[in-house]
Protein backbone atom coordinates (compact mmCIF):
# COMPACT_ATOMS: atom_id res chain seq x y z
CA UNK A 1 0.00 0.00 0.00
CA UNK A 2 1.12 3.65 -1.26
CA UNK A 3 0.06 6.94 -0.25
CA UNK A 4 0.71 9.51 -2.55
CA UNK A 5 -0.63 13.09 -3.97
CA UNK A 6 -0.90 14.78 -7.06
CA UNK A 7 -1.38 19.04 -7.19
CA UNK A 8 -1.43 22.04 -8.38
CA UNK A 9 -1.11 25.09 -6.29
CA UNK A 10 -0.17 29.11 -6.01
CA UNK A 11 3.31 28.07 -6.77
CA UNK A 12 3.47 25.92 -9.56
CA UNK A 13 0.12 26.36 -11.51
CA UNK A 14 -1.07 30.56 -12.51
CA UNK A 15 -4.35 31.41 -11.60
CA UNK A 16 -6.35 31.12 -14.88
CA UNK A 17 -4.80 27.35 -14.81
CA UNK A 18 -6.12 26.49 -11.24
CA UNK A 19 -9.17 27.70 -11.98
CA UNK A 20 -9.67 25.17 -14.46
CA UNK A 21 -9.09 22.48 -11.65
CA UNK A 22 -11.30 24.34 -9.06
CA UNK A 23 -14.41 21.83 -7.34
CA UNK A 24 -16.81 23.42 -4.88
CA UNK A 25 -17.29 21.64 -1.85
CA UNK A 26 -21.00 20.14 -3.27
CA UNK A 27 -18.55 18.89 -6.14
CA UNK A 28 -15.92 16.91 -4.65
CA UNK A 29 -18.21 13.81 -3.97
CA UNK A 30 -19.51 13.47 -6.98
CA UNK A 31 -16.32 14.05 -8.66
CA UNK A 32 -14.38 11.54 -6.42
CA UNK A 33 -17.34 8.74 -7.82
CA UNK A 34 -16.36 9.50 -11.13
CA UNK A 35 -12.57 9.44 -10.52
CA UNK A 36 -12.93 6.12 -8.64
CA UNK A 37 -15.20 5.18 -11.55
CA UNK A 38 -12.55 6.18 -14.34
CA UNK A 39 -9.65 4.33 -12.35
CA UNK A 40 -11.55 0.89 -12.47
CA UNK A 41 -12.51 0.72 -15.80
CA UNK A 42 -8.78 2.01 -16.36
CA UNK A 43 -7.93 -1.55 -15.13
CA UNK A 44 -6.11 0.20 -12.04
CA UNK A 45 -6.72 -1.99 -9.19
CA UNK A 46 -9.97 -1.73 -7.10
CA UNK A 47 -10.03 -0.01 -3.49
CA UNK A 48 -7.87 3.07 -4.42
CA UNK A 49 -8.62 5.38 -1.59
CA UNK A 50 -9.41 9.26 -2.53
CA UNK A 51 -9.67 12.46 -1.13
CA UNK A 52 -9.70 15.97 -3.74
CA UNK A 53 -8.62 19.59 -1.27
CA UNK A 54 -10.27 22.34 -3.70
CA UNK A 55 -9.33 25.67 -2.12
CA UNK A 56 -8.42 29.24 -4.26
CA UNK A 57 -4.57 28.27 -3.76
CA UNK A 58 -4.62 24.53 -4.32
CA UNK A 59 -6.00 21.20 -6.05
CA UNK A 60 -4.94 18.55 -4.84
CA UNK A 61 -5.67 14.67 -5.04
CA UNK A 62 -4.71 12.62 -2.14
CA UNK A 63 -4.75 8.10 -2.66
CA UNK A 64 -3.74 5.08 -0.78
CA UNK A 65 -3.40 2.34 -2.74
CA UNK A 66 -1.85 0.61 -5.85
CA UNK A 67 0.95 2.92 -7.55
CA UNK A 68 -0.15 2.24 -10.80
CA UNK A 69 -2.87 4.36 -10.47
CA UNK A 70 -1.04 7.20 -10.37
CA UNK A 71 -0.76 8.01 -13.96
CA UNK A 72 -4.69 7.34 -14.56
CA UNK A 73 -5.38 9.82 -12.25
CA UNK A 74 -3.45 11.98 -13.79
CA UNK A 75 -4.41 11.92 -17.27
CA UNK A 76 -8.12 11.85 -15.62
CA UNK A 77 -7.98 14.92 -13.97
CA UNK A 78 -6.16 16.99 -16.92
CA UNK A 79 -9.46 15.68 -19.05
CA UNK A 80 -11.26 17.56 -16.12
CA UNK A 81 -9.69 20.78 -16.83
CA UNK A 82 -9.69 20.33 -20.41
CA UNK A 83 -6.09 20.32 -20.76
CA UNK A 84 -3.42 17.70 -22.13
CA UNK A 85 -1.93 15.55 -19.72
CA UNK A 86 1.52 17.04 -21.00
CA UNK A 87 0.59 20.46 -19.66
CA UNK A 88 -1.19 19.42 -16.14
CA UNK A 89 1.92 17.51 -15.23
CA UNK A 90 4.49 20.70 -16.04
CA UNK A 91 2.53 22.65 -13.66
CA UNK A 92 1.90 19.66 -10.75
CA UNK A 93 4.19 17.83 -8.24
CA UNK A 94 3.45 14.22 -7.14
CA UNK A 95 4.66 13.44 -3.68
CA UNK A 96 4.75 9.64 -2.42
CA UNK A 97 4.56 8.37 1.40
CA UNK A 98 6.74 10.28 3.83
CA UNK A 99 6.69 13.49 1.29
CA UNK A 100 3.01 12.95 1.04
CA UNK A 101 2.86 13.30 5.17
CA UNK A 102 4.86 16.26 5.32
CA UNK A 103 3.04 17.54 2.69
CA UNK A 104 -0.66 17.38 4.14
CA UNK A 105 1.25 17.97 7.47
CA UNK A 106 2.92 21.47 6.55
CA UNK A 107 -0.74 22.79 4.73
CA UNK A 108 -3.28 21.49 7.49
CA UNK A 109 -0.58 23.35 9.54
CA UNK A 110 -0.69 26.98 7.09
CA UNK A 111 2.90 26.32 6.65
CA UNK A 112 2.33 25.73 2.82
CA UNK A 113 -0.30 28.68 2.34
CA UNK A 114 -0.47 32.05 0.44
CA UNK A 115 -0.85 33.76 3.89
CA UNK A 116 2.13 32.14 6.23
CA UNK A 117 -0.18 30.36 9.06
CA UNK A 118 -3.44 31.41 8.09
CA UNK A 119 -5.89 29.05 9.55
CA UNK A 120 -8.63 28.63 7.11
CA UNK A 121 -7.11 25.83 5.48
CA UNK A 122 -7.77 23.83 8.33
CA UNK A 123 -11.40 23.68 8.05
CA UNK A 124 -11.03 23.49 4.28
CA UNK A 125 -9.28 20.00 5.00
CA UNK A 126 -11.69 19.02 7.26
CA UNK A 127 -14.68 19.70 4.68
CA UNK A 128 -12.64 17.73 2.40
CA UNK A 129 -12.54 14.72 4.24
CA UNK A 130 -15.96 14.61 5.34
CA UNK A 131 -16.87 14.84 1.82
CA UNK A 132 -14.66 12.28 0.93
CA UNK A 133 -16.47 9.78 3.59
CA UNK A 134 -19.78 11.10 2.25
CA UNK A 135 -19.10 9.77 -1.21
CA UNK A 136 -17.24 6.34 0.14
CA UNK A 137 -13.68 6.96 -0.70
CA UNK A 138 -12.07 7.06 2.38
CA UNK A 139 -10.77 4.11 3.96
CA UNK A 140 -8.10 3.46 6.76
CA UNK A 141 -5.00 4.99 5.84
CA UNK A 142 -6.17 8.25 4.18
CA UNK A 143 -8.42 9.23 7.42
CA UNK A 144 -5.42 8.09 9.43
CA UNK A 145 -3.19 10.32 7.21
CA UNK A 146 -5.75 13.52 7.46
CA UNK A 147 -6.66 12.99 11.57
CA UNK A 148 -2.53 13.27 12.02
CA UNK A 149 -2.70 16.10 10.00
CA UNK A 150 -5.30 17.84 11.76
CA UNK A 151 -4.00 16.93 15.31
CA UNK A 152 -0.55 18.52 14.43
CA UNK A 153 -1.88 21.60 12.93
CA UNK A 154 -3.30 21.69 16.90
CA UNK A 155 -0.11 21.30 18.26
CA UNK A 156 1.61 23.85 16.08
CA UNK A 157 -1.20 26.21 16.66
CA UNK A 158 -1.08 26.14 19.94
CA UNK A 159 2.31 25.45 20.95
CA UNK A 160 4.41 28.24 18.71
CA UNK A 161 3.19 31.57 17.02
CA UNK A 162 2.84 30.52 14.22
CA UNK A 163 -0.87 32.96 13.59
CA UNK A 164 0.98 35.96 15.16
CA UNK A 165 1.59 39.14 12.45
CA UNK A 166 -0.20 37.12 10.07
CA UNK A 167 -1.67 39.66 7.20
CA UNK A 168 -4.71 37.68 5.67
CA UNK A 169 -5.96 38.51 2.25
CA UNK A 170 -8.95 40.44 3.61
CA UNK A 171 -6.71 42.54 5.63
CA UNK A 172 -4.19 43.08 2.63
CA UNK A 173 -7.25 44.32 0.74
CA UNK A 174 -8.16 47.04 3.16
CA UNK A 175 -4.44 48.06 2.92
CA UNK A 176 -4.19 48.35 -0.84
CA UNK A 177 -7.36 50.34 -0.80
CA UNK A 178 -6.25 52.68 1.35
CA UNK A 179 -3.48 53.44 -0.37
CA UNK A 180 -6.01 54.28 -3.64
CA UNK A 181 -9.08 56.15 -1.55
CA UNK A 182 -7.55 58.76 1.03
CA UNK A 183 -10.40 58.17 3.22
CA UNK A 184 -12.34 54.78 3.20
CA UNK A 185 -15.05 56.07 5.58
CA UNK A 186 -16.08 58.09 1.95
CA UNK A 187 -16.35 54.96 -0.08
CA UNK A 188 -19.18 52.54 -0.76
CA UNK A 189 -18.02 49.11 -0.82
CA UNK A 190 -19.61 46.18 -2.39
CA UNK A 191 -19.21 41.94 -1.29
CA UNK A 192 -20.21 39.80 -4.06
CA UNK A 193 -21.23 36.52 -2.13
CA UNK A 194 -21.86 35.40 0.97
CA UNK A 195 -19.19 32.68 2.03
CA UNK A 196 -16.38 32.52 4.73
CA UNK A 197 -13.89 34.81 2.61
CA UNK A 198 -16.42 37.31 2.16
CA UNK A 199 -17.28 37.14 5.81
CA UNK A 200 -14.09 37.93 6.94
CA UNK A 201 -13.63 40.96 4.53
CA UNK A 202 -16.51 42.36 5.60
CA UNK A 203 -15.19 42.27 8.79
CA UNK A 204 -11.90 44.09 7.90
CA UNK A 205 -13.97 47.00 5.95
CA UNK A 206 -16.63 47.18 8.01
CA UNK A 207 -14.29 48.04 10.95
CA UNK A 208 -13.13 51.12 9.07
CA UNK A 209 -16.61 52.29 9.11
CA UNK A 210 -17.42 52.76 5.31
CA UNK A 211 -20.28 55.44 4.21
CA UNK A 212 -21.73 52.37 2.87
CA UNK A 213 -21.64 47.88 2.63
CA UNK A 214 -23.92 46.04 0.46
CA UNK A 215 -24.06 42.15 -0.04
CA UNK A 216 -24.46 40.71 -3.45
CA UNK A 217 -25.49 36.95 -3.24
CA UNK A 218 -27.15 34.40 -5.14
CA UNK A 219 -29.48 34.34 -2.40
CA UNK A 220 -31.18 36.65 -0.66
CA UNK A 221 -31.85 35.03 2.80
CA UNK A 222 -27.78 34.26 3.33
CA UNK A 223 -27.01 37.67 2.08
CA UNK A 224 -29.40 39.34 4.14
CA UNK A 225 -28.03 37.46 7.19
CA UNK A 226 -24.57 38.65 6.47
CA UNK A 227 -25.86 42.15 5.73
CA UNK A 228 -27.40 42.32 9.27
CA UNK A 229 -24.07 41.67 11.32
CA UNK A 230 -22.58 44.92 9.43
CA UNK A 231 -25.67 47.21 8.86
CA UNK A 232 -25.29 46.89 5.04
CA UNK A 233 -27.91 46.26 2.63
CA UNK A 234 -28.89 43.07 0.64
CA UNK A 235 -29.55 42.80 -3.45
CA UNK A 236 -29.63 39.89 -5.98
CA UNK A 237 -26.98 39.10 -8.17
CA UNK A 238 -28.96 39.82 -11.30
CA UNK A 239 -28.89 43.29 -10.24
CA UNK A 240 -25.23 44.11 -10.03
CA UNK A 241 -24.78 45.12 -13.57
CA UNK A 242 -27.13 47.89 -13.26
CA UNK A 243 -25.86 48.75 -9.49
CA UNK A 244 -22.43 48.46 -10.19
CA UNK A 245 -21.56 51.80 -10.39
CA UNK A 246 -22.88 52.61 -6.93
CA UNK A 247 -20.08 51.28 -5.29
CA UNK A 248 -15.91 52.23 -4.84
CA UNK A 249 -14.37 49.01 -3.45
CA UNK A 250 -15.78 46.09 -5.07
CA UNK A 251 -14.71 42.56 -3.87
CA UNK A 252 -16.06 39.43 -4.88
CA UNK A 253 -15.54 35.46 -4.01
CA UNK A 254 -18.15 32.98 -5.41
CA UNK A 255 -18.03 29.71 -6.21
CA UNK A 256 -19.28 30.46 -9.90
CA UNK A 257 -17.93 28.42 -12.47
CA UNK A 258 -18.33 31.44 -14.81
CA UNK A 259 -17.09 35.29 -14.74
CA UNK A 260 -20.11 37.23 -12.90
CA UNK A 261 -18.81 40.88 -13.28
CA UNK A 262 -17.54 41.19 -17.25
CA UNK A 263 -15.71 43.80 -18.99
CA UNK A 264 -19.36 45.19 -20.48
CA UNK A 265 -20.83 46.05 -17.18
CA UNK A 266 -17.73 47.61 -15.28
CA UNK A 267 -17.51 49.78 -18.72
CA UNK A 268 -20.69 50.87 -18.05
CA UNK A 269 -20.46 51.74 -14.63
CA UNK A 270 -17.00 53.57 -14.90
CA UNK A 271 -19.32 55.76 -17.32
CA UNK A 272 -21.79 55.98 -14.78
CA UNK A 273 -19.22 57.32 -12.13
CA UNK A 274 -17.69 59.62 -14.82
CA UNK A 275 -14.45 57.73 -14.51
CA UNK A 276 -14.29 58.05 -10.39
CA UNK A 277 -11.72 55.02 -9.96
CA UNK A 278 -12.68 51.58 -8.65
CA UNK A 279 -10.60 49.25 -6.41
CA UNK A 280 -11.31 45.28 -7.45
CA UNK A 281 -10.17 42.53 -5.49
CA UNK A 282 -11.29 39.12 -7.15
CA UNK A 283 -10.46 36.47 -4.45
CA UNK A 284 -12.31 33.56 -6.42
CA UNK A 285 -10.28 30.19 -8.10
CA UNK A 286 -12.38 30.36 -11.29
CA UNK A 287 -12.09 33.94 -11.43
CA UNK A 288 -15.81 36.15 -10.59
CA UNK A 289 -14.10 39.07 -12.56
CA UNK A 290 -13.14 39.27 -15.92
CA UNK A 291 -9.41 39.46 -16.39
CA UNK A 292 -9.45 42.24 -19.33
CA UNK A 293 -11.33 44.44 -16.34
CA UNK A 294 -7.80 45.06 -15.58
CA UNK A 295 -6.69 46.97 -18.44
CA UNK A 296 -8.98 49.78 -17.68
CA UNK A 297 -7.42 53.19 -16.78
CA UNK A 298 -9.58 53.81 -13.84
CA UNK A 299 -9.37 50.10 -12.36
CA UNK A 300 -7.41 48.79 -9.77
CA UNK A 301 -8.16 45.21 -10.19
CA UNK A 302 -6.08 42.48 -7.79
CA UNK A 303 -6.46 38.59 -7.85
CA UNK A 304 -5.42 36.51 -4.90
CA UNK A 305 -2.13 35.98 -6.85
CA UNK A 306 -1.51 39.68 -6.75
CA UNK A 307 -2.25 39.86 -3.11
CA UNK A 308 0.87 37.30 -2.46
CA UNK A 309 3.47 40.16 -1.99
CA UNK A 310 1.45 41.85 0.66
CA UNK A 311 0.67 38.94 2.87
CA UNK A 312 4.08 38.03 2.96
CA UNK A 313 5.35 41.07 4.17
CA UNK A 314 5.30 39.94 7.80
CA UNK A 315 7.07 36.92 7.28
CA UNK A 316 10.32 37.39 8.79
CA UNK A 317 8.37 37.66 12.26
CA UNK A 318 7.67 34.24 12.19
CA UNK A 319 10.98 32.32 11.22
CA UNK A 320 10.87 31.34 14.62
CA UNK A 321 7.50 29.59 14.42
CA UNK A 322 8.18 28.35 11.34
CA UNK A 323 11.31 26.27 12.63
CA UNK A 324 9.04 25.22 15.95
CA UNK A 325 6.27 23.96 13.63
CA UNK A 326 8.61 22.06 11.07
CA UNK A 327 10.27 20.19 14.07
CA UNK A 328 6.32 19.15 15.46
CA UNK A 329 5.50 18.04 11.83
CA UNK A 330 9.01 16.02 11.34
CA UNK A 331 7.76 14.16 14.41
CA UNK A 332 4.10 13.45 13.12
CA UNK A 333 5.71 12.62 9.60
CA UNK A 334 7.96 10.10 11.68
CA UNK A 335 5.02 8.89 13.24
CA UNK A 336 2.73 8.52 10.93
CA UNK A 337 5.28 6.43 8.46
CA UNK A 338 6.00 4.45 11.81
CA UNK A 339 2.06 3.41 11.26
CA UNK A 340 2.28 2.79 7.57
CA UNK A 341 5.22 -0.20 8.23
CA UNK A 342 3.49 -1.83 10.70
CA UNK A 343 0.54 -2.01 8.28
CA UNK A 344 2.94 -3.59 5.21
CA UNK A 345 1.60 -6.72 4.54
CA UNK A 346 5.30 -8.57 3.83
CA UNK A 347 7.30 -6.57 6.74
CA UNK A 348 5.15 -5.47 9.11
CA UNK A 349 4.22 -5.75 12.27
CA UNK A 350 0.31 -5.76 12.51
CA UNK A 351 -0.20 -8.39 9.48
CA UNK A 352 1.96 -11.10 11.98
CA UNK A 353 0.20 -9.75 14.96
CA UNK A 354 -3.28 -10.79 12.99
CA UNK A 355 -1.91 -13.98 11.89
CA UNK A 356 -1.31 -14.96 16.00
CA UNK A 357 -4.37 -13.70 16.92
CA UNK A 358 -6.11 -16.01 14.32
CA UNK A 359 -3.48 -19.23 15.48
CA UNK A 360 -4.38 -18.46 19.46
CA UNK A 361 -7.98 -18.66 18.16
CA UNK A 362 -7.73 -21.86 16.96
CA UNK A 363 -5.74 -23.71 19.46
CA UNK A 364 -7.83 -22.09 22.22
CA UNK A 365 -11.28 -23.19 19.96
CA UNK A 366 -9.83 -26.91 19.54
CA UNK A 367 -9.08 -27.20 23.54
CA UNK A 368 -12.41 -25.59 24.35
CA UNK A 369 -14.19 -28.45 21.93
CA UNK A 370 -12.40 -30.95 23.78
CA UNK A 371 -12.63 -29.96 26.87
CA UNK A 372 -17.12 -29.94 26.51
CA UNK A 373 -16.62 -33.64 25.43
CA UNK A 374 -14.93 -34.35 28.53
CA UNK A 375 -17.65 -32.59 30.57
CA UNK A 376 -20.51 -34.19 28.74
CA UNK A 377 -19.45 -37.57 29.65
CA UNK A 378 -19.40 -36.23 33.39
CA UNK A 379 -15.98 -36.01 33.88
CA UNK A 380 -14.83 -33.50 37.01
CA UNK A 381 -14.91 -30.11 36.00
CA UNK A 382 -10.91 -29.44 37.90
CA UNK A 383 -9.32 -32.19 35.75
CA UNK A 384 -11.19 -30.74 32.72
CA UNK A 385 -9.55 -27.09 33.49
CA UNK A 386 -6.73 -28.79 34.39
CA UNK A 387 -6.51 -30.49 31.04
CA UNK A 388 -8.10 -27.31 28.86
CA UNK A 389 -5.34 -24.99 30.79
CA UNK A 390 -2.66 -27.89 29.92
CA UNK A 391 -3.15 -28.59 26.01
CA UNK A 392 -3.20 -24.58 25.42
CA UNK A 393 0.34 -24.09 27.01
CA UNK A 394 1.70 -26.62 25.26
CA UNK A 395 0.38 -25.19 22.09
CA UNK A 396 1.47 -21.87 22.27
CA UNK A 397 4.97 -23.78 23.55
CA UNK A 398 5.45 -26.50 21.19
CA UNK A 399 7.05 -23.87 18.28
CA UNK A 400 9.65 -22.58 20.61
CA UNK A 401 10.63 -25.99 22.37
CA UNK A 402 10.88 -27.73 18.97
CA UNK A 403 13.45 -24.45 17.64
CA UNK A 404 14.97 -24.56 21.25
CA UNK A 405 15.76 -28.63 20.69
CA UNK A 406 16.42 -29.14 17.01
CA UNK A 407 18.07 -25.68 15.82
CA UNK A 408 21.61 -25.74 15.27
CA UNK A 409 23.87 -23.93 17.72
CA UNK A 410 23.82 -20.34 16.30
CA UNK A 411 20.13 -20.58 16.29
CA UNK A 412 19.39 -22.01 19.24
CA UNK A 413 20.96 -19.06 21.21
CA UNK A 414 19.17 -16.69 19.64
CA UNK A 415 15.93 -18.64 19.81
CA UNK A 416 16.80 -19.02 23.83
CA UNK A 417 17.80 -15.31 24.13
CA UNK A 418 14.27 -14.29 22.62
CA UNK A 419 12.14 -16.78 24.44
CA UNK A 420 13.76 -15.93 27.95
CA UNK A 421 12.87 -12.46 26.64
CA UNK A 422 9.42 -13.20 25.86
CA UNK A 423 8.31 -15.68 28.27
CA UNK A 424 10.62 -15.56 31.91
CA UNK A 425 10.55 -11.30 31.67
CA UNK A 426 7.40 -10.86 34.28
CA UNK A 427 8.99 -13.55 36.38
CA UNK A 428 12.02 -11.61 36.72
CA UNK A 429 14.68 -14.76 35.89
CA UNK A 430 17.18 -14.38 33.45
CA UNK A 431 18.51 -15.84 30.38
CA UNK A 432 18.38 -19.43 29.64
Amino acid sequence: MAVWALGINHTTAPLDLRGRFAFALDQIAPTLQGLRQALNQSGSPRGVESAIISTCNRTEIYCAGEQAALDHTLGWLARSGGVSPDVLRSHSYVLENGPVARHAFRVASGLDSMVLGEAQILGQMKDAVRAAESAGALGSTLNQLFQRSFAVAKEVRTSTEIGAHSISMAAAAVRLASQLFEDLERTRVLFVGAGEMIELCATHFAARNPAGLAIANRTLERGEKLASRFGGSVMRLADLPERLHEFDIVVSCTASSLPIVGLGAVERALKKRRHRPMFMVDLAVPRDIEPEVKQLEDVYLYTVDDLASVVQTAQAHRQAAVAQAEAIIDAGVQSFMHWMEQRDPQHGVVPLIHQLHRQTDAWRATEIARAKKRLARGEDIDSVLEALSRGVAKKMLHGTLAELRNSDPTARAQTAHTASRLFLRSQGKKAI
